[in-house]
């Protein structure tokens, strides 16, 4: 007999400074003591937006300001079967204190201070360590040398997600993109080749080929995928990719005429997706927000992101 789904809204409440609030759970209830990020049920005749605003005001007397829809992600715990439908919460109004008993502790991603975490919260604390940008290499276009000190730019303005795309590039000039990156603790991602990927310690994306092909998530610790419908995002999802790239979102000038996704589309295919998904495809810097808006994690970028009059 199947059961019933609980719907639960979940925030991620970030402050400026990249920490964000995880609350343990009061005595008295299941999983007592363990950490999760705040939130509660999804009650009858709301939506998850609403409940979200009404339980961090009843439970931390905060009232959210700004919201980015984010992952959903589905977890069998022994008690119920829950949905969590997780917010990044950026901006809010008052100071969060505990109103049920709770401890809070203010926590980064790449080091959290507190366990045991909630086994279903764990992955999350992962997609957390992925930047809103994702840059992809131009260095056919701009030359090897300005390519590097364009990136040798935006990774002192705190680029930290790069992917190289260059077919046929000396091994010499990955080398130098990966020792920069390394440097500068960004991630670099290596499009389509699993052998360079593993040899420079980074990691891999997929394209939509080899993705649809694969039998088990190759063994790197970061797995990303292009995406362009349904059935990739399925199996990006079966596969526990860390994060895909779906697009085109919009038209782009070199594509032009070539069919496109446009927002509704892309905000329905990530209605209960569980990684994170950067929006690709006739987009800019000033599309973060509204990407965000639609339920995409963050941009990836290719000329734009090495326009400098464009950095932000």
């Amino acid at each position: 007999m199947s059961r019933q789904r609980v719907e639960v809204a979940a925030a991620v409440i970030e402050r400026p400074d990249g920490c964000f609030l995880m609350a343990s759970r009061p005595s008295g209830k299941v999983y007592a003591g363990w950490w999760e990020f705040p939130g509660g049920k999804v009650e009858a005749g709301e939506i998850a937006r609403q409940a979200l605003d009404r339980e961090l005001r009843e439970e931390l007397g905060i009232e959210v300001e700004q919201a980015w829809p984010w992952l959903n992600r589905t977890y069998n715990y022994p008690h119920a079967d829950v949905m969590l439908r997780f917010f990044r919460v950026t901006r809010w109004r008052g100071e969060p204190h505990p109103h049920e008993g709770q401890i809070f502790d203010w926590t980064r991603a790449e080091a959290p201070g507190v366990s045991p975490i909630l086994p279903a919260n764990g992955p999350i604390l992962k997609a957390l360590r992925l930047p809103l940008e994702y840059a992809i290499s131009d260095a056919a276009k701009l030359g090897p040398q300005v390519f590097l000190q364009r990136l040798d730019q935006r990774l002192a303005q705190g680029l930290k997600l790069v992917q190289w795309r260059e077919k046929g590039a000396p091994v010499e000039l990955v080398e130098q993109v990966a020792a920069r990156c390394r440097e500068a603790g960004a991630i670099l991602m290596c499009n389509a080749d699993a052998e360079l990927a593993g040899r420079l310690g980074a990691g891999l994306h997929l394209n939509a080929k080899q993705l649809v092909a694969l039998d088990q998530r190759p063994d790197l610790e970061w797995v990303s995928a292009s995406c362009h419908d349904q059935t990739e995002l399925q199996r990006a999802i079966e596969l526990e990719l860390d994060f895909v790239v779906l697009s085109p979102v919009l038209p782009t000038p070199s594509h032009p005429g070539e069919p496109t996704l446009g927002w509704p589309a892309f905000t329905e295919l990530l209605r209960d997706c569980s990684i994170p998904v950067f929006a690709l495809g006739g987009l800019g810097r000033d599309d973060l927000a509204l990407a965000r808006g639609f339920g995409a994690h963050g941009i990836a970028l290719k000329s734009q992101a090495w326009n400098m009059w464009n950095a932000l």
